[in-house]
């Protein structure tokens, strides 16, 4: 079976499921969006579920990509950490359907093997923040604090704002308060010594 027709049917389930949801989501309903048989899905797909699984994968992979391009070229620890959450706000506006899965749609009782799979995909997103974050946290240009820490400062609050967004609670384009999140957020990061009165890194 062609690649084509697996992508058919992972692009037909991201139509679908944002539409009615993982529940209301039905084999039949992503055959017909995908223009694909009976055979052609159950020869990709044992059951919706897995194709749920997969497309969950393939979203979080597109996520990631663009949160780590944000690292490349190397920035320095403002610069970083402005880039990376525009990387998110970009994403979840611009990739909305996807990021409604990934964030609001997606299942945690899905097969083990995708939750391996998922830990792998973190696994490698936090060792490419790490190679950019240490040797800042090393110079003492950011504050010495575990990764976990360091990302849900980072990202928590930009991602409240868009989880607002996704599920429809508020319409504002969380793009918006990017400007105000970069600051609060290297406030939290860097140094008390790196900050002017402004708040802005100096």
């Amino acid at each position: 079976m062609s690649s084509g027709v697996r992508d058919d049917l992972l692009a037909a389930g991201l139509v679908v499921f944002d539409r009615v949801g993982f529940e209301g989501a039905t084999v039949a309903a992503i055959r017909a969006k995908a223009r694909a048989s009976n055979g052609s899905f159950f020869h990709v797909f044992g059951s919706k579920k897995e194709l749920a699984g997969a497309l969950f994968l393939e979203v979080l992979r597109h996520y990631h990509a663009a949160v780590l391009a944000a690292l490349d070229p190397v920035p320095d620890a403002e610069r970083g950490i402005d880039r990376l959450i525009h990387a998110h706000l970009d994403w979840v506006v611009l990739s909305r359907r996807e990021a409604r899965y990934l964030f609001e749609i997606s299942r945690s009782e899905w097969s083990e093997d995708v939750r391996d799979a998922q830990r792998a995909q973190n696994a490698r997103l936090a060792e490419g923040i790490e190679r950019w974050r240490a040797p800042l946290v090393a110079r003492g240009e950011l504050l010495l604090m575990a990764p976990v820490m360091f990302v849900s400062q980072l990202i928590g609050p930009a991602q409240m704002f868009c989880r607002a967004f996704l599920s429809g609670r508020d319409r504002a384009d969380p793009r918006a308060e990017a400007d105000t999140l970069v600051a609060c957020a290297i406030r939290a990061l860097l140094p008390p010594g790196r900050i002017n009165k402004e708040g802005v890194a100096s």
